[in-house]
């Protein structure tokens, strides 16, 4: 158990090198990989754990060494998040029902269906565009869509316009700076750095509801 959480957090941790050697050893078949870890990231309630922000910053630094087509990159990876925010709304609007209805699903995370249930009741639609950079949120926030029946146009229009804006800033945002000589020496840091602004917004949130003091009452104001 320990060897493969080891394994795991050393993926993580060490993108560029893990990633450099799919490339080596894949080559084209890369872009399909990368597609598929894309996809299920977003698309499959089971797999929150998938590297996302770091890896399209990951895969955007080798574009920009030539080693990836960063335009390839930009209208796959766009492809997959948006199918795979499709199939997750799809799987809630189908499934999620009985998750809040007093039936428990094995491989489902109540405590994390829970708190992005409320998230989504304080942003409404905009926790699709806004989820897509929260790991963990960014995987449960279509399907709880499909949970609260979201209007499916509606989602469609804030799945396309959040997939825009994640795939765009985090592939393009490696693609320019990924390779500047600081970056690239102290890559590592610059993954842990990603990572944590990542889950940041989200601690901030629980520790503010956590903290929150008895005058301020129960709910806020959307």
């Amino acid at each position: 158990m320990m060897e493969h959480l080891k394994t795991f957090i050393d993926i993580f941790l060490h993108l560029d090198k893990h990633l450099s050697a799919i490339i080596e050893g894949y080559g084209i078949w890369t872009y399909a990989i990368l597609f598929l870890i894309i996809f299920c990231e977003t698309g499959l309630v089971v797999t929150p754990f998938l590297p996302g922000d770091s890896l399209l910053f990951a895969a955007g630094a080798f574009a920009g060494l030539g080693a990836l087509n960063v335009t390839w990159l930009l209208i796959l990876l766009f492809v997959a998040a948006v199918l795979g925010d499709t199939l997750n709304y799809w799987i809630g609007y189908l499934v999620g029902p009985r998750v809040f209805s007093g039936e428990k699903i094995r491989f489902l995370n109540r405590e994390h269906l829970e708190k992005t249930h409320q998230f989504y009741e304080k942003y409404g639609g905009k926790t699709i565009i806004i989820a897509r950079f929260m790991p963990i949120i960014r995987t449960f926030a279509p399907f709880v869509a499909g949970i609260g029946r979201m209007t499916y146009a509606r989602f469609v229009l804030f799945n396309i316009l959040g997939g825009l804006l994640w795939i765009g800033l985090f592939v393009t945002g490696g693609y320019f700076f990924g390779n500047i000589p600081m970056v690239k020496r102290n890559f590592t840091l610059v993954i842990m750095v990603i990572i944590v602004l990542s889950v940041l917004p989200g601690v901030i949130e629980y520790l503010r509801h956590r903290y929150r003091r008895p005058d301020q009452g129960g709910q806020e104001q959307p």
